[in-house]
Formats: C-alpha cells, structure tokens, sequence
C-alpha cells in the first residue's frame, strides 16, 4: 500500500500515544504503542514503534503517517500481517537511511513519495531518525 500525503502530527501528539493499543485496518489487536521515532532534523514523528505480542515480543516500526489516534486507541492504514512483517527497531538506537528505506519498502512507501523521499537523498549511512529524548 503506497503511502498518502497526510498532515505532520506533532511529537506531542504522538508521545501521547504511548501506551495505547493500535488497530490495523483488518483487526483489532496490533499492538502496543511504546515509543516513536523523530527526523533527525527537525524533530517531527516519523516512525512509532510498537510491541507486538503480549509476553516478550517484539518492537517494529510503523509510519506515522498511516496512523490516527483518538479515544485511547491508534488506527493504522495497514492489514495485521504487514505489521507483523515489520522490521524489528531497537528504540535506543537511531535509524540510519538505509534501515529507514527498508522500513518504507515493507510498507510499500516507494522512493518518490513520503519518508522514503526524504531520506534517500541523504548520505548513505547518515542518521535520519531519532528516539525521543523522553515519551
């Protein structure tokens, strides 16, 4: 599913996500919010990062930008197995352009358009995202 222009949420916005669960589009049980990730540059949310499963699990990456959030829940714009499938993140580390491409691809975020046109004409290598300082 190719990405759609949307309106920048704020870090505010999205840090009050944290600990809310998501739906995809096909389901309820997505997941947890745990934390997001910000541009490199200018701060804004490009990435939350969500545990998946109850006990243990694991953290993944979805866009911001495919997301809502209202009334204690976030709705995502992708099917469950996508986010299942997604790249697993360490929220302490930074992404690097490469990593952040990899994300855009699973989520079928082509190289012209969204955060995928954002990064890649960043050096290979470079840090593009960042972990919230607090969330």
């Amino acid at each position: 599913m190719a990405e759609t222009p949307a309106p920048q949420l704020s870090a505010a916005e999205v840090a009050g996500w944290v600990g809310w669960e998501i739906d995809p589009i096909d389901s309820a049980d997505g997941g947890q919010v745990r934390g997001y990730f910000g541009d490199a540059g200018n701060g804004d949310p490009t990435w939350l990062t969500v545990k998946l499963g109850r006990f243990g699990g694991r953290l993944v990456a979805v866009p911001t930008r495919s997301c809502a959030g209202g009334g204690g829940r976030v709705w995502v714009a992708h099917e469950r197995t996508v986010i299942r499938g997604a790249p697993v993140v360490d929220p302490t580390c930074p992404l690097l352009r490469e990593h952040e491409l990899t994300i855009c691809e699973h989520f079928g975020i082509d190289e012209g358009s969204g955060r995928a046109a954002e990064v890649a004409g960043r050096p290979e290598g470079a840090v593009t995202s960042l972990p919230p300082l607090s969330a």
